[in-house]
């Protein structure tokens, strides 16, 4: 998990596999019985197309009978499972940080050194970021919200504390071997490396634009990820 994402799917890429991957499913022979005799697998391809309209498009601008078209299935059914539109929305923002920390737990930091255990949860954050641009757009849209919708889901509450527990545990190690100073909050600390992998993805390209720098070349794109983490690690030495 701690080795470079390269060359990650474009957006536009990203959201046309989606797409076409969500009609061969609803077209294919028995897709109606799937959708009447598996609820799960209908959420979920609901769940991922209406993952690209929304980081697309925002809350605003994607349209329900746009994905029930790209489903094959119809309003009447996303409205059966999501409640509405606003539903369908809480829904995606809570699978997408779900997937995001469900991947943080299999990192398994507990096992490793506190400075590798640091260096492993922040380059994975580089990679996982990068290699899914949809979830910037989805957190991006929700600020544009000023947090609105994830303060009414407890789901997202509950899924972001283990994330906070890690790197509490991986600073709290470091601090006792000596390894981390003594003087950092662990929330804080967690803002910082969020906020370096984000702006990474988020802003590369109007900063490419306003500084004339390729940033999606392998060799920028290692130069960079190895530079948050430098950054993060000699923050926190003695």
């Amino acid at each position: 998990m701690n080795e470079m994402v390269q060359n990650p799917p474009k957006p536009g890429d990203v959201r046309a596999t989606r797409q076409r991957a969500a009609r061969e499913a609803a077209t294919t022979p028995g897709a109606d019985r799937v959708r009447v005799n598996d609820p799960d697998r209908t959420m979920a391809n609901i769940l991922q197309v209406a993952t690209a309209e929304f980081a697309d498009k925002g809350l605003a601008g994607a349209r329900i009978d746009e994905i029930a078209a790209l489903t094959s299935t119809s309003k009447r059914m996303i409205y059966y499972y999501f409640g509405s539109k606003e539903g369908l929305y809480v829904a995606v923002l809570e699978e997408a940080y779900r997937r995001i920390r469900r991947i943080e737990s299999e990192l398994h930091l507990e096992d490793l050194a506190p400075e590798q255990a640091l260096r492993t949860l922040v380059g994975f954050t580089v990679d996982y970021q990068l290699a899914n641009p949809d979830f910037i757009r989805l957190v991006m849209n929700e600020n544009m919200h000023r947090g609105e919708y994830i303060t009414k889901s407890a789901t997202i509450q509950e899924l972001n504390i283990p994330v906070i527990h890690a790197v509490r545990d991986v600073y709290q190690r470091g601090v006792a071997a000596g390894v981390f100073r003594p003087d950092v909050d662990p929330v804080d600390l967690h803002m910082s490396i969020s906020a370096l992998c984000f702006f990474n993805e988020a802003n590369r390209h109007t900063f490419g634009a306003i500084f004339k720098r390729s940033l999606d070349t392998p060799a920028a794109t290692a130069q960079r990820r190895e530079s948050i983490i430098e950054m993060i690690v000699r923050f926190l030495r003695p």
